[in-house]
């Protein structure tokens, strides 16, 4: 391990678009331990200025050799993630991976088992599990305050009636559209909470004119006991409904808006900043219970969120041997929601989820 292995970790950066600048760099910076020492990426003088005692390069491969490296983490377009990560792993280095994982199971499982074969950390950036109404739903559904759960909903939708040309929205780029870049987030979430379904049943399409990248997606994950877990994200929304709508036999919680950390952060904001991560009170989630026939509605304050939780977590499984803050395996069963999906709306059927992980 490079650097000072007691303290610090050297962290290099692949890629400095979106998820490079707004999140990775900044969640990074916020974690002591931890130290944005390489970046690679084509626009170098924009690292610099943000970055300025960080070395830059312009080829990914000449980052991942850098002996001092602990960790590299890979925010480039879709497509490159499993060459660069193989590579990273291969070097001997920790890992982390932007969302979505892979392009394929396949290709998933092939970076799942080369690290464990090189005995190094392999993680996936799924940092919307410290959302803060995804950690107040979390809380409310563990709590068990809403008995058995029947019925959760989750719910990401945009209004952006104008196709940007992007690779992200470029039909002929393999990982482009939402499926693969809202679905990560929505899927993560429901398997943090329920596990693994029994089967997915996928509506997924395009509704923008121009649109050659699905746009449009809505997932039934089954689960025994009559549970279903409905995923869903449109770009033609021009008023979102409820973020998420959790429903059991004693009584719902519903949320409305979004977690406020992104804007935060493209705003130039910081995590440990006043106020960071919270909600203000119009925006705290409704519990109504049922209570001998009646409903019984309280407001209930949002948690603060905390997204610089995944780098925090990362340093302490790499230094301290804690559990990941996402495993490898976790991201695996990701990009098996996604497959059954695109299979299940190119085949007009449910598709069965694997019941184990043997093929891991």
């Amino acid at each position: 391990m490079g650097g000072d292995t007691v303290q610090d970790l050297n962290i290099g950066l692949i890629g400095y678009g979106f998820a490079g600048a707004t999140f990775h760099a900044p969640l990074i910076g916020a974690v002591p331990g931890l130290v944005l020492a390489h970046v690679a990426s084509s626009r170098p003088d924009l690292v610099r200025a943000a970055h300025p005692r960080a070395q830059v390069h312009a080829d990914p491969q000449a980052l991942i050799a850098a002996p001092e490296l602990d960790v590299v983490v890979i925010a480039t377009p879709n497509d490159s993630h499993h060459p660069l990560a193989r590579d990273a792993l291969l070097a001997g280095k920790h890992v982390v991976v932007d969302k979505p994982f892979t392009l394929t199971v396949a290709e998933a499982e092939d970076l799942a088992q080369l690290a464990r074969r090189q005995g190094r950390l392999l993680s996936v950036f799924h940092n919307r599990r410290w959302d803060n109404d995804f950690l107040t739903v979390r809380q409310q559904v563990e709590s068990g305050v809403l008995g058995e759960i029947n019925t959760f909903i989750s719910t990401l939708d945009r209004y952006r009636p104008a196709v940007r040309v992007r690779w992200r929205e470029d039909g002929a780029v393999p990982g482009s559209g939402t499926l693969f870049d809202l679905g990560p987030h929505l899927i993560d979430q429901a398997l943090l909470l329920f596990g693994r379904p029994l089967s997915v049943l996928a509506d997924v399409g395009l509704q923008r004119h121009g649109a050659s990248a699905p746009d449009y997606f809505h997932l039934v994950l089954a689960y025994g006991g009559g549970l279903r877990v409905i995923l869903h994200g449109g770009s033609l929304v021009r008023q979102p409904g409820a973020r998420f709508a959790v429903h059991g036999r004693l009584g719902s919680f519903v949320k409305h808006g979004f977690d406020p950390q992104e804007d935060a952060l493209r705003a130039g904001l910081a995590p440990g900043q006043a106020g960071w991560g919270l909600d203000a009170e119009p925006a705290y989630g409704e519990l109504v219970l049922d209570r001998e026939g009646a409903a019984v509605a309280s407001r209930v304050p949002t948690l603060a969120g905390a997204h610089h939780a995944f780098y925090r977590g990362l340093r302490e499984a790499i230094v301290n041997g804690a559990p990941p803050p996402v495993t490898a395996e976790e991201g695996v069963d990701v990009m098996r929601v996604i497959e059954a999906a695109q299979r299940s709306a190119a085949e007009g059927r449910l598709i069965p989820f694997p019941s184990d992980r043997s093929t891991d």
